[in-house]
């Protein structure tokens, strides 16, 4: 998957609020969507990302973005670390158990059944506008995430450093 081109459409379980349901493609497309990868469930660094996230949610959210997690976990094995130890995630984690969606998103290391982390932002059309994908060992910072969703949305040409506010080019 490359930045400019439409997403697939996929149907997956998922963990949200409790509850394991499928979600699909078409309930998420229509407005702003983060998508973002995670190697594993009860691991070191992916839940200092995920509680980052949820710390932000509402800000996301104001700029009428979703934040949609994923792994190649069960999504019975997100419940159970979920509902452990990240009670205040509240947007849905999607089980990747197929590996199809880190398989089309470049970040599945085949050998190890695993995602490397990814982060995607997809607009309300389901088109790929902004990847970044990075290592297992080091953490996302989620406020540069939102930085550059608030540039995406300006349509204009944002130079280095630009936070929400500041003129384009």
């Amino acid at each position: 998957m490359k930045v400019g081109e439409t997403c697939a459409e996929f149907l997956l379980d998922a963990y949200h609020n409790g509850e394991i349901k499928k979600i699909s493609s078409k309930e998420i497309f229509g407005k702003w969507t983060l998508l973002f990868f995670y190697p594993r469930d009860f691991t070191f660094v992916c839940p200092t990302e995920l509680k980052s996230l949820a710390q932000n949610q509402d800000k996301f959210e104001s700029e009428n973005c979703q934040i949609i997690a994923v792994s190649t976990d069960s999504a019975y094995s997100h419940k159970a670390w979920f509902e452990r130890d990240l009670k205040d995630v509240k947007y849905p984690v999607l089980a990747d158990t197929a590996h199809t969606l880190s398989r089309q998103f470049g970040v599945l290391i085949e050998s190890e059944g695993t995602a490397l982390r990814g982060a995607f932002l997809i607009d309300p059309d389901g088109i790929l506008q902004y990847s970044a994908i990075s290592n297992l060992n080091v953490g996302r910072n989620i406020e540069d995430l939102l930085r550059v969703l608030e540039a995406l949305k300006t349509k204009g040409m944002c130079p280095a450093n630009w936070k929400k506010g500041d003129k384009t080019v």
